[in-house]
């Protein structure tokens, strides 16, 4: 049976609006209550912080840090296959410092995958709703976590387009031009990008059929799921596009063909989920896609991650939440940490019986 992931108690320092705080997590679901403003986002994006040294919600560390303060730490305290460990991360005037087991890790990217969570957020309905970068940095984060190796391609693909963009802001038009640099650049930005290319093309292959079987779950219906692939790559090998762009690429300073431009067209029944399906719809495909990366991740880590979910309660109809509920509750899955603003509403949604944990803020 494949072991889950499991948070048995975490710590927060300047976190937020949290001063110090500890909290434990001793059953299988975990239910944040507490009125608006509380913290309950919070504490879900801290175990968050703890899995991916980074939170769900930002990108800006000074912002994270309590009001007046100049940095914050979280310890956590996890179990898997009967393995405790003990992970903290620190961030103090600038410098993000992680530990396991009170040792530093040397590199962010050596903590990744050891330790897995799955968000679904109101937020999350950006995916569909939004621009191509999001769909790309959602399925990237995806395969960078239950892969190193296209973690690996990922960053050096995304180092050498800046390297390859600064170097065509520094072109002046009418002089010479170095082919050497230039040459240097494309040589690692197409070995890069084509194994990028390839493992989403095999990602989708995968992933789709699991996405077409949750949203039938979720939503009781018979319409079928497509999700197409975007990416210049289908019309020409990356190493040919790439020179035939170059003097497009020149003109307007920068890369303008390549996987960094790839898009995921989700669509139903054959027409764009983003243009014509209904809100309803739309979250049912959003919790199939949410739920479909937390069988991935289980399937390639050999662990099952921790399913954060905030603030669903508010954004379901009653028979999509009854499906959800039905399917977070089943042994296929581990941990599950959830965020409401009303302990008795989840009380009733989980029924009499379920042995639910509450945390009231």
């Amino acid at each position: 049976m494949t072991p889950s992931l499991q948070l048995d108690k975490i710590t927060l320092a300047q976190y937020r609006n949290y001063t110090v705080n500890t909290f434990l997590f001793p059953n299988q679901i975990t239910c944040i209550t507490g009125k608006n403003g509380t913290g309950k986002t919070n504490l879900l994006d801290a175990v968050y912080y703890l899995c991916y040294t980074k939170s769900y919600f930002t990108s800006q560390q000074q912002g994270i840090a309590q009001h007046t303060t100049d940095g914050f730490r979280l310890e956590g305290f996890f179990e898997k296959a009967k393995i405790h460990s003990k992970v903290a991360c620190k961030w103090q005037a600038g410098k993000k410092e992680i530990f396991l087991n009170d040792a530093v890790v040397e590199k962010a990217t050596d903590h990744i995958g050891k330790y897995s969570a799955v968000m679904i957020a109101p937020d999350d309905i950006e995916v569909i709703n939004g621009g191509g970068e999001l769909r790309r940095k959602w399925i990237d984060s995806i395969l960078g976590q239950s892969d190193l190796i296209y973690l690996e391609h990922l960053l050096l693909y995304q180092k050498v387009l800046l390297q390859r963009n600064a170097w065509l802001k520094l072109q002046v038009p009418g002089r010479q031009i170095d082919r050497g640099e230039i040459e240097f650049y494309d040589m690692q930005l197409v070995k890069a990008g084509t194994e990028i290319f390839k493992q989403r093309s095999a990602f989708l292959q995968i992933f789709l059929p699991v996405v077409n079987e949750l949203y039938a779950t979720l939503s009781s219906s018979a319409e079928i799921i497509d999700i197409q692939h975007s990416s210049d790559l289908y019309q020409k090998d990356f190493s040919r596009l790439i020179a035939d762009g170059f003097d497009q690429d020149l003109r307007l300073q920068r890369t303008n063909r390549g996987i960094h431009r790839d898009d995921f067209q989700f669509q139903l029944d054959g027409q764009s989920l983003k243009q014509f399906g209904s809100q309803g719809q739309k979250k049912s495909f959003l919790f199939a896609l949410k739920l479909a990366q937390f069988r991935y991740i289980t399937d390639h880590l050999k662990h099952k991650p921790i399913l954060l979910l905030d603030d669903v309660f508010e954004k379901l109809d009653q028979s999509r939440l009854t499906a959800l509920l039905k399917m977070i509750t089943h042994e296929s899955f581990g941990q599950v940490i959830i965020t409401d603003t009303h302990k008795e509403r989840v009380q009733t949604a989980f029924g009499a019986g379920a042995d639910l944990h509450f945390i009231e803020l």
